[in-house]
Parts: C-alpha cells; structure tokens; sequence
C-alpha cells in the first residue's frame, strides 16, 4: 500500500471520529459513516468527499486544506494527516533477536531464549576461570614442594647386614632420628604374643615390619616429641625420659602419656638386604 493511500485512509478515520462529535446547534452527532470496506478505495472520490464533509461542519473546522480538530474547549490543534516525505519506514528486525521478534509474545515466554546465550558465556567463563584457579593452585603448590634433588638426597639407604642382631642403630633422615633395630628371636616372639585388648593403640605386629627380624621406627616420642632411650623401659623396647611413656620393642605405646604408637616412616627391602627409607 502506497504512502498516499495509507495517508488517505487515515485522514478519513480521523475525519469519522471528529464528525461523530455533538455541535453545539445539535445534541446529535453529524451523522457520518465510514465507506464499508467492500467498497474499492478510490483516492480521487474519496478526497472529494471529505471536502464536502468537511465544509458540512465548517465552524469546527479551518479550510479542507488546513484541517485542525477541537483540543478541549479552548481551540483547535493542528493535525497533519499525511507525511509525504516518507517512502518506506526502517525495520529493525535484521538486529533483533530472533526471540523478539514476534510482538504477540509477553516477555515471560521469550525469557529463557533472550537468556540463554548469557548463561551459556557465563558458564563457559566460570569452567574457564575454574581450570585457571585450578593449575594456578597446582602450580603455587608444587613450587612449595621439594624439589626432585631434595627427594633424591632425602632417601637413606642402609644395609642391614652392617646392624647386628640385638642392636639398635640410629641414623639422621629429613632432620628426624630413625630407628632401625635388629630383633632377636625372642623379641620377636615376645611382640607377637601380646593381645590387642591390651594396647591403648591396637596394631599387630605384623602390621608394623616388613620383615620380623627389623623395626624401622621414628625416634619421636608420640607425647611430646622427646627422642626414646632404646632398650630400657618396663617392655624392654623403648623409654622416654622425659615423661615416662614406655613402648614394646614393636614401638606400641604400653604404659605412659603417649598416645599412639611410634610411626613407622615408608620403606622398602631390597633383594640384596638394602633398606630404603624415603
């Protein structure tokens, strides 16, 4: 439909509505009804028309070129009608989303899918940042970790072959005593007897060694941190003086204030009787 055309249709819908006003020599409404719309527009007819019902209710109106409608009862506000400087009205639908597009949907129906590209870059963003925090942490962590020299020289290698049976050898590992004890036969025998309904921290034996003949041990007292006298106390095993905790010649906690029993650091036996601590 042509700029002219729709300008006409409208000036003659405004014009319908301005006519069914009452006047003030008649209570009546101008008696005017719109063309019916089976009626084919005829811009020619139609324009001649309106000039007639215009001069019909002259004292409202200016001249038919100059039209104006009543403003409340003061005077008249002029109207126009027709733009002709106007071809064709912008549309903006290129840069709309395709979810607002349709002006019959209420905002409640279209909020998932204006939303939902949001929500997508913000997930993706925080699994970004997530992984980020992540090797960062990682990376804080092990420049606080020591490094593989200091691992290498922290492993202490002893031959067991160099401890004689009944002794108990001390050596210097990661700044702590340790504690490697060949046990005799009777030790041993004596370790292994013993109930766990006795101990205040239940362990077997043969959870604590590797091989009967050896204990491996930290020289730290579970209580306080005093370093064991080996071989004296109540159970033959280990005694700190400092508080009088006593442990069994397996490093189980017996009789004192200690609370646990004396850790057993991670080690291996080789086949060659070489024992790596670290």
């Amino acid at each position: 439909m042509s700029v002219c055309r729709r300008a006409a249709i409208t000036a003659n819908s405004s014009l319908a509505k301005v006519a069914s006003i009452p006047t003030p020599f008649s209570k009546s409404p101008i008696p005017f009804l719109p063309p019916p719309k089976h009626v084919k527009f005829d811009y020619g007819v139609q324009v001649a028309l309106t000039r007639q019902r215009a001069k019909s209710f002259s004292p409202f109106l200016s001249t038919p070129t100059n039209m104006s409608v009543i403003a409340g009862f003061q005077g008249g506000q002029q109207v126009r009608y027709a733009h002709t400087d106007v071809c064709k009205y912008p549309n903006f639908d290129y840069y709309r989303r395709d979810s607002t597009r349709d002006p019959t949907k209420s905002q409640s129906e279209t909020e998932v899918d204006r939303k939902m590209v949001s929500y997508l870059v913000v997930g993706v963003g925080l699994s970004v940042f997530a992984v980020g925090a992540k090797q960062l942490v990682r990376a804080t962590v092990n420049f606080l970790n020591p490094s593989k020299a200091v691992l290498a020289v922290s492993k202490l290698e002893v031959d067991l072959a160099s401890i004689p049976e009944g002794k108990n050898a001390v050596f210097k590992w990661r700044e702590k005593p340790l504690f490697i004890r060949h046990r005799t036969d009777a030790e041993v025998d004596s370790v292994a007897s013993v109930s766990l309904e006795e101990l205040r921290d239940p362990e077997t034996d043969q959870d604590r060694v590797k091989d009967p003949k050896f204990l491996v041990l930290l020289g730290i007292c579970t209580h306080l941190g005093c370093v064991p006298i080996s071989h004296a106390g109540e159970y033959g095993g280990y005694y700190c003086p400092c508080h009088g905790s006593h442990y069994d010649a397996s490093g189980r906690i017996r009789k004192g204030p200690a609370p646990l029993n004396l850790e057993v650091p991670p080690y291996s036996i080789s086949d060659s009787g070489v024992l790596v601590v670290g």
